[in-house]
Order: C-alpha cells, then sequence, then structure tokens
C-alpha cells in the first residue's frame, strides 16, 4: 500500500510512521509513505498557499492552484484513491478501512486554514471523509487515523492476523470487555468463567457483554441491532 499526504506539514505526519507496527510495515515494504507540500507548487515568490473567501467570512482557505498541482505533477489523479479529509462529510468507519486495505494507493488531501476550495473536491476527490463531529486545526490527524485504521487490515501487517477478529465493530459492537494477571486487583476480580477454559462459554459471555457496552456506551449502534439479539 502506498500512502500519499499531501499536506502543509509533513513532520506532523511523519513521526507517527517512525515506530512500533506502521515502522515494521515500511521496513517489510507492506506501505510506503509519500508527501507532497502545496507551498513546492506554488508560483509566488513568498510560498503563499491561502487567499480569502470570495463572498466575505472569517478565515483563508487553501488556493486551488498549489493542491492542483501537487495531484496533476505527479499523476495521483491517475494511480491513486484522492481522499480529502473535511468535517463536512461522511464519517469514516471500520467498515471503510477494511475496504480501503484493498487498494494499492491512497492520497489524502489534509486541509488547513478554513479548509478546501470546493472546486478542489468536485475535480478531484474520489472520496470525502470526516473523522468525527468536531473541527481541527488541519486534516493532518484524520490523514494519520485513517492511514493506521487502514494500515491494520493489510496483510502481514498485524503480528497476528486474529487481533482483528475480536475488535469493536467487527460485529457491529463494541469489543467485550478484557482483563489480565492478576485475577484480583483492588477487590475486583475478573469474570470467573474466563479463567475455566471453557470456550464456547467465555465467547457467550463476550458476546452478551459487547452487547451490553453498545447499548450502553453506543446507543445509536444498539438500536440498529437489538432486534437480531433479542431473537436469540
Amino acid at each position: 500500500m502506498e500512502f500519499n499526504f499531501i499536506t502543509l506539514f509533513p513532520s506532523l505526519i511523519e513521526g507517527y510512521f517512525s515506530d512500533s507496527i506502521l515502522k515494521r510495515a515500511i521496513q517489510k515494504e507492506l506501505i510506503e509513505i509519500n508527501f507532497y507540500n502545496p507551498r513546492d507548487y506554488t508560483t509566488n515568490r513568498y510560498k503563499k498557499v491561502d487567499s480569502p473567501k470570495v463572498g466575505g467570512g472569517a478565515g483563508m482557505l487553501m488556493d486551488i492552484e498549489p493542491v492542483e498541482r501537487a495531484i496533476l505533477d505527479n499523476r495521483l489523479e491517475q494511480k491513486s484513491k484522492i481522499i480529502f479529509l473535511t468535517p463536512v462529510a461522511k464519517p469514516f468507519r471500520q467498515v471503510d478501512a477494511k475496504r480501503l486495505a484493498k487498494e494499492s494507493s491512497i492520497t489524502f488531501v489534509c486541509g488547513r486554514y478554513e479548509g478546501f476550495d470546493e472546486r478542489l473536491i468536485e475535480l478531484y476527490a474520489n472520496e470525502v471523509f470526516s473523522i468525527g463531529d468536531y473541527i481541527l486545526t488541519g486534516g493532518e490527524l484524520g490523514a494519520l487515523v485513517m492511514s493506521d485504521a487502514i494500515s491494520r487490515n493489510i496483510e502481514g501487517v498485524l503480528g497476528n492476523r486474529d487481533s482483528l477478529v475480536e475488535e469493536s465493530f467487527e460485529n457491529n459492537l463494541l469489543e467485550a470487555p478484557s482483563f489480565s494477571k492478576p485475577k484480583k486487583h483492588k477487590e475486583i476480580s475478573i469474570i470467573s468463567e474466563f479463567s475455566k477454559g471453557n470456550h464456547n462459554k467465555i465467547a457467550s459471555i463476550k458476546d452478551w457483554l459487547s452487547l451490553y457496552k453498545t447499548k450502553y456506551f453506543r446507543p445509536d449502534i444498539y438500536q440498529k441491532i437489538k432486534a437480531e439479539y433479542h431473537e436469540k
């Protein structure tokens, strides 16, 4: 998988790939990262990349031309799925991470200031995503979130592929609580069945715990799937 980042601040992203799982994935050539800074594609002497909004309004927008040149000069529109990060978009979900992990190249366009000229999205976006109902100072964090989630679903990136099986959202539920040693800590004991080795029983308990956890923390998800579990 090739991840391309169009960003004014490559250093905000690059460091995240220098440790742990993603570093090993790069070393194993499972993923590759490239950066394209719009400032390198400006034609003005000050490397300016923003302009006021037409029609008024607070803040500045990223200029069309530098972002467009970063895309076209590197032929990213031909060889890569181009994703724009903006709060004005559909939410990024686990199902998207699994689907996008099958791509060979993804380009994340990271906004700054008050965002993009809408024409950039209309001309070059294959998909547009938001990572949540809040506003960040730039799209770099969103690109990191997405690239991390996508990378985990690429064959060979995780040391143990089975780690994906019980994760949250894999069965439309939040993941069940997990426990380690000791069996009792500060008067709180683990669920006794978890240490008895009956894997069918453990799986059943985890299934219901996932349901209850989802009901408490994500009632929006629970409402969509509760009928299925009430029929069991």
